[in-house]
């Protein structure tokens, strides 16, 4: 690097040629030839040395009276980590008392403590997705929307599991079983049917209050309960003690019908 830049000053010193011309051909912006000019000038040959870009002064570097204190305390106290040590030396009234970083940068460079390894997020993670859409629709009851006169609303909302599309976005003002039967009716009219449809434990979609599961007869909608604990529903349902799964035997050959109850 040394020689490269000495041949750049060569070729405007004693060829004569002009510094746009030597910083295109070293491919180098102009003024950085103007800097080993300036150098070699200055300093000769040594000047075009590569030169180390730390900072002459650092006002928060912790001083050498601070880390022999430091290092000091860690002898006393060889199971104080870099977290208490931090602690002590602000108790202590020490000025500009380190950080624990910087504590723990400082025991690493005194070879009083080995480096930790970084922790790396592992790669080995499963999607919690259906492949395909059309498998698998949640179905929530959303509260919360307030209409122009005062009263709030309730939104019976849909998505696929694959693709995240909207089947369904019904309001109702009230929650009520058949309300929900008719949303739920009305988004497989206008998308087609799904192979399985996934709940929480509302008693909308469970009707445990008339002790009969919420189910389509005509389209072969069987309603079965599962638990939770598994990792798809715990993160799909986290407020949720149990999920519903409603599964269709044949979603190809059925057809929308009727919500019922037995």
């Amino acid at each position: 690097m040394t020689e490269q830049r000495y041949k750049a000053v060569l070729a405007v010193i004693a060829e004569g040629r002009t510094v746009t011309q030597v910083a295109r051909d070293w491919n180098v912006a102009r003024q950085t030839v103007h800097v080993w000019l300036e150098r070699y000038e200055a300093d000769g040959l040594e000047g075009l040395a590569n030169r180390s870009h730390r900072p002459a002064h650092c006002p928060h570097q912790m001083s050498a009276a601070v880390e022999a204190q430091l290092l000091e305390m860690r002898r006393a106290k060889p199971y104080w980590g870099a977290r208490r040590l931090a602690l002590e030396l602000g108790r202590k009234g020490v000025e500009l008392a380190p950080s624990k970083s910087a504590v723990y940068r400082s025991l690493v460079r005194a070879g009083v403590i080995d480096p930790l390894q970084r922790q790396r997020r592992k790669e080995t993670w499963k999607r919690w997705e259906r492949s395909a859409p059309m498998e698998l629709w949640q179905f929530d009851v959303v509260h919360g929307f307030l209409l122009a006169d005062g009263t709030s609303a309730k939104a019976l909302t849909g998505i696929d599991d694959h693709s995240r599309f909207c089947v369904s976005a019904r309001l109702m003002t009230r929650e009520r079983t058949q309300a929900v039967c008719d949303g739920f009716t009305s988004a497989m009219r206008t998308h087609g049917v799904p192979a399985q449809v996934l709940t929480d434990n509302g008693k909308v979609f469970t009707g445990a209050s008339r002790n009969h599961q919420w189910k389509c007869s005509s389209t072969g909608f069987a309603g079965r309960t599962g638990s939770t604990t598994s990792s798809p529903n715990r993160a799909r349902r986290p407020r949720r003690a149990r999920s519903n799964a409603f599964t269709a035997p044949s979603a190809s050959s059925s057809t929308p019908g009727r919500c019922s109850g037995p």
